[in-house]
């Protein structure tokens, strides 16, 4: 005797049924309950919208966990990149510079930029890491992906980077420029 199709209401029904499954799943993957609730509640929105992919006589509970396992890979494996693209200890002191820049290698331009990457050291890690990611490069929504922080929090910390880094070389500014008139 055939099964009745699987309603969207039953569908629901069954998802609902497996929370505790999943969250003891996702917590026996991420070994931390706020990273595990936040799995769950990500499968759970993955597994409604992929609704139409779930065939009928499949195991839905082995389906649920399998999306619930390729959602935790893909954001292991996305943490991983963004730590090898990120390297806090880099010297940047002739990023960006082109071999025939004016006034590279002369002394004021050494101190300049060693003055400025102290002063983005001296940054704490919530300001430093945006403003440096943004000075790579990347643009706000991927820097809020990569750091899994509201965009409106990547915007303002990478505007106070700025504020904190202008007032910190303020005086440094005006003594090279009566240095170099």
């Amino acid at each position: 005797m055939a099964q009745p199709a699987l309603t969207k209401q039953n569908f629901e029904n069954k998802l609902v049924d497996l929370q505790d499954n999943m969250l003891s799943f996702a917590l026996s993957l991420t070994s931390d309950m706020e990273e595990a609730e936040d799995l769950r509640q990500e499968t759970s929105l993955k597994v409604l919208n992929s609704q139409d992919k779930f065939r009928e006589n499949s195991n839905f509970k082995g389906w649920v966990f399998t999306i619930m396992r390729n959602l935790f890979l893909n954001n292991y494996h996305r943490l991983v990149r963004t730590y090898k693209i990120f390297d806090t200890n880099a010297d940047l002191t002739y990023m960006g510079a082109h071999e025939d820049s004016e006034g590279l290698g002369t002394p004021e331009h050494e101190v300049s930029l060693h003055e400025i990457n102290k002063a983005i050291e001296a940054l704490n890690d919530d300001l430093k890491i945006p403003f440096s990611l943004y000075t790579s490069g990347y643009k706000y929504r991927e820097i809020s992906e990569m750091l899994d922080i509201p965009l409106g929090t990547v915007k303002s910390r990478i505007f106070f980077a700025r504020k904190q880094l202008q007032d910190s070389l303020s005086e440094y500014s005006h003594v090279t420029a009566k240095e170099l008139s």
